[in-house]
């Protein structure tokens, strides 16, 4: 194949060609990130504390991922698993039940519920497809939002409406995530600890879905995405791969979820909305379905271009106009959806798509 000069593909292939400047950039790169909310908490703590949702999020899509752009199966209820790990977290870690069992043990365990509440939206709908499945994971996610809000009577388990307040935050012996502390002359916050946290988590999970990406099990998924009656035939067990697609995505939602309700101190069925599950499957389409590059630039895009918004829309109106016209959540959610509607006529692959599923609307 003829590659331009200028093109990305010929650019990886210089990097690929001089493993010394690969290694330059990701050093450079490393350094960006271990800088990154110093720099932000220099504007404010509140853009520490974006960044860190932008990298829940990027967690959700990675996870949602798996579901859609691996597997192809639309999924609209799947922030359901992420208050399944959040509810799982606060019962485990908060005076609700006066338990308080450590993180580290806690995270395995939400997700291993969001694990089986996966495989309990799977199991049911295996035979559906297209727009059945999407509207049957829409009403699992309204019923399990629908459960965390009317759990509190006969016996309170959920506290309702009301949410469950004073969850533990992450503690490590002595050392507590959510104060601060100087080091070496640096303010370390609860926000920069959660980021570092975050971010090693979200390491991880980007190294297991590489790994998923080229695996057996990853070609299984990619190959019911193209067609499961050829894949059936071709001796993939559809029904065990397409379960084993919910369980990982949901899993990884489940952790996130824990580690949301311990940096938020604070949980409610509130935070686990129909919206929140569009908002994921927007990121994945944005940034491209299959590419986990594109996956997290779609995360972060939409974690931060909406804040950005919301702190300009206002203050402009007002300088234009002497008042403020529109909310400035209207605008945000008419811009957000416009941006969509163009993504879908200009790029439907995505901002960064895979090669597979460009080559597929290629041709």
């Amino acid at each position: 194949m003829r590659v331009k000069p200028n093109s990305l593909l010929a650019r990886w292939q210089t990097l690929k060609d001089h493993p010394a400047l690969l290694w330059i950039g990701v050093a450079l790169l490393a350094v960006a990130l271990l800088a990154l909310p110093f720099a932000l908490a220099s504007v404010g703590t509140t853009w520490v504390r974006i960044m860190n949702l932008a990298i829940l999020f990027a967690l959700l899509s990675l996870g949602l991922n798996i579901v859609v752009g691996y597997a192809g199966l639309l999924d609209l209820g799947y922030i359901a698993f992420y208050g399944v790990g959040a509810y799982t977290y606060a019962l485990l870690a908060s005076p609700q039940f006066g338990i308080h069992l450590p993180f580290w043990a806690i995270l395995p365990i939400g997700a291993l519920v969001a694990c089986i509440f996966g495989v309990l939206l799977g199991a049911p709908t295996l035979k559906l497809r297209g727009d059945y499945l999407a509207i049957v994971t829409l009403g699992f996610g309204e019923i399990v939002r629908i459960f965390f809000n009317n759990l509190s009577q006969p016996v309170n388990i959920t506290n309702g409406p009301q949410g469950i307040s004073r969850i533990d935050p992450f503690r490590i012996g002595g050392f507590s995530f959510n104060q601060n502390e100087t080091l070496l002359g640096l303010n370390f916050s609860g926000p920069v600890k959660y980021y570092y946290l975050l971010l090693a988590v979200l390491l991880a999970v980007v190294v297991i879905n590489l790994r998923l990406q080229d695996s057996r099990i990853g070609r299984a998924w990619q190959a019911i995405r193209e067609d499961e009656v050829a894949a059936s035939a071709m001796g993939i067990n559809t029904t065990r791969v397409k379960l084993l697609a919910f369980a990982m995505g949901a899993s990884f939602a489940g952790i996130a979820g824990g580690i949301f309700a311990a940096i938020q101190g604070f949980i409610s069925p509130e935070s686990f909305v129909l919206v929140e599950s569009i908002m994921v499957l927007s990121m994945v389409v944005l940034g491209g379905m299959g590419n986990i590059w594109g996956v997290i630039l779609g995360a972060l895009l939409l974690s931060f271009v909406p804040e950005i918004l919301r702190h300009t829309v206002e203050p402009l109106q007002r300088t234009l106009f002497g008042r403020s016209l529109i909310e400035p959540e209207v605008i945000r959610m008419l811009l957000f959806g416009l941006a969509l509607v163009l993504m879908m006529l200009l790029r439907p692959a995505g901002l960064w798509p895979s090669k597979v599923r460009k080559r597929e609307l290629t041709e």
